[in-house]
């Protein structure tokens, strides 16, 4: 699995999670304060569009998954 896919996990599983512990009329509700995770979840996937810069993808290159269309990258 590559940087690329792990990050886009990462990112909808918190966004989802978030969004069932801050939305009121979900099960799982904990508090609205859940809700700025979300926004900075989206904040920092728009921001690394254009930038490039992720500091996921830094702490994933340290524990040496490869990165997307590398040779060491299965389909």
């Amino acid at each position: 699995m590559t940087t690329e896919r792990v990050i886009r996990i990462v990112a909808g599983s918190t966004v989802l999670a978030s969004l069932a512990l801050g939305l009121p009329g979900s099960p799982a509700f904990v508090s609205g304060g859940f809700l700025w995770l979300t926004a900075f979840v989206g904040a920092n996937l728009l921001q690394s569009g254009f930038t490039r810069f992720c500091p996921l993808e830094l702490v994933l290159r340290k524990l040496g998954l490869p990165e997307p269309g590398g040779a060491s990258s299965a389909p």
